[in-house]
Order: structure tokens, then sequence, then C-alpha cells
């Protein structure tokens, strides 16, 4: 009776869709604000020192990977390309706005996250 539950292929497909979802859920509903505040969004990442011509096109460039990360994580064929977008925004945006200064709860976070889509990205599906 030793994992039977996770040898169903059914099963193991539609969790793994169901924690690609959970996964991405962060980065789905970090995409409207960006969007409908993306004003004080430019402003904020203006406030970090990078000037507001760059942050503009960086808040762009985070629209793009968070919008198809999170397609493709979630729907692709191919997990790993929806993985790399993520991690592409995800690692930066760590550094920036969380080490300096250190915010423990939101790095950790932010590696937890790093760490599933790494999973993700290096995984062979069977």
């Amino acid at each position: 009776m030793k994992n039977v539950i996770f040898k169903n292929k059914g099963v193991k497909t539609s969790l793994d869709f169901l924690a690609r979802v959970a996964i991405s859920a962060i980065f789905v509903s970090a995409i409207p604000g960006k969007i409908t505040g993306f004003g004080r969004t430019v402003e904020y990442i203006s406030s970090k020192g990078i000037t507001e011509p760059i942050a503009s096109i960086l808040l762009v460039g985070a629209i793009i990977c968070l919008s198809l990360g999170s397609g493709f994580f979630i729907f692709g064929g191919d997990q790993k390309i929806g993985s790399a977008f993520l991690l592409l925004f995800l690692i930066p945006t760590t550094i920036i706005f969380h080490v300096f200064p250190f915010h423990q709860q939101a790095v950790l976070m932010n590696l937890g996250l790093v760490g599933g889509l790494l999973i993700t990205a290096l995984r062979e599906l069977k």
C-alpha cells in the first residue's frame, strides 16, 4: 500500500497541476496591481535608486515575466519555460527590494518560491 495514491498517473497529474496553480497564485495576484498602479510602482522602484525611465522598462519586463511565466508554468506543455520567466522576475526582485535592507520573512518566502520553481525547472516528468 506504500505510495499507491502517487503511482496513479491521473492523481499525479492532477496534484502536479494543483501544485503549479498554488505556487503561481502569488505571481498571478501581483499582475493587476502592477498594471493599474503602474505610476506608483515606477515611483517605488525609483525609490530604490533606479532611474525612472529604467524603472518603467523594468516594470514592463516584470509584467511580461509574470504573465508569460504564470501562463507557461500553469498551462504550458513544458513548465520549465514558465519557471525560467518567474525566476527571471523573482531573483532580482528579491535582491533589489528585500535584501538591502534585509526583510527576513520576505527573503525566506521568496527563497521557498525559488526552490519550488527550481524543482520544476530541473525535474524530469514521468
